[in-house]
């Protein structure tokens, strides 16, 4: 497949997945059910933290957290009271558990005490110019800035440090700065521009990529994310993650 055939293959893909219809058996569901930003930022947070395995589970134990804090969660970061976090001490997904649980919302807390918006926590390195290493690694260290951060709780935050691929930060720094008319995205946040977002690369979007020659790395880790968005700004430079539509939905849904 030439270029430009490739191209016009992967843009058609992307109308296909890029869609309403694309939200309800996604953990991107999750925050869909709420309209303030606040509340977005926070379950979407969760959601793409806890994406990993079975989609369906995912999005039941997402479902599950959000109950917990009664549906409003920005209102029970701010909140809560020690009554209302007992009742997360049961709660567990895969190896998040309570200890990491209370964590998150620990910085939820002192994030939000001082801005508005978890954009601004990607924000400062993105202004300042760090690369596109810098951006998740001041973030990750920002996340675990408080003293009581458990040593436990780190492997739930990845960093391209560690050479992670950064999955689900990349998701979810999707999910918050994508803006089209599609209605899958939010693009709540305004400062942070797409074409520097990372493509997402799980087990799906790296076996089509290397399948369609937009991949040559084995291992899935930070550089392999790189490389494939590196391909995909040749194809747009506007916003290279789009085609993380195409690319995941011909590897989970046609298991190209």
């Amino acid at each position: 497949m030439d270029p430009n055939q490739l191209r016009e293959f992967l843009d058609r893909k992307v109308e296909e997945y890029n869609h309403p219809s694309f939200i309800a058996s996604d953990p991107i569901s999750i925050p869909h059910r709420y309209a303030k930003k606040q509340d977005i930022e926070i379950a979407g947070f969760f959601a793409a933290i806890f994406a990993w395995g079975n989609r369906t589970t995912i999005i039941r134990k997402t479902n599950e957290l959000m109950a917990l804090m009664d549906e409003a969660p920005h209102q029970f970061i701010l909140q809560h009271t020690d009554e209302d976090l007992q009742k997360l001490l049961h709660f567990r997904h895969r190896t998040f558990n309570a200890t990491d649980l209370l964590y998150f919302i620990a910085f939820f807390r002192h994030h939000y005490a001082t801005y508005d918006s978890l954009e601004d926590a990607f924000l400062l390195p993105w202004e300042g110019g760090s690369g596109r290493d810098g951006v998740l690694s001041a973030f990750y260290h920002y996340f675990f800035s408080l003293e009581e951060a458990p040593p436990r709780t780190h492997k739930h935050i990845a960093s391209p440090e560690k050479n992670s691929s950064c999955k689900r930060l990349n998701m979810f720094l999707r999910w918050m700065v994508r803006k089209d008319s599609k209605g899958v995205d939010f693009g709540i946040w305004n400062r942070l521009s797409a074409s520097r977002l990372i493509c997402p690369l799980d087990v799906h979007v790296g076996r089509v990529a290397q399948r369609l020659g937009l991949l040559h790395r084995k291992q899935p880790d930070w550089q392999a994310a790189l490389e494939l968005t590196d391909y995909l700004l040749t194809l747009d430079k506007e916003d290279p993650v789009k085609y993380d539509f195409a690319l995941f939905g011909l590897g989970a849904m046609e298991k190209f």
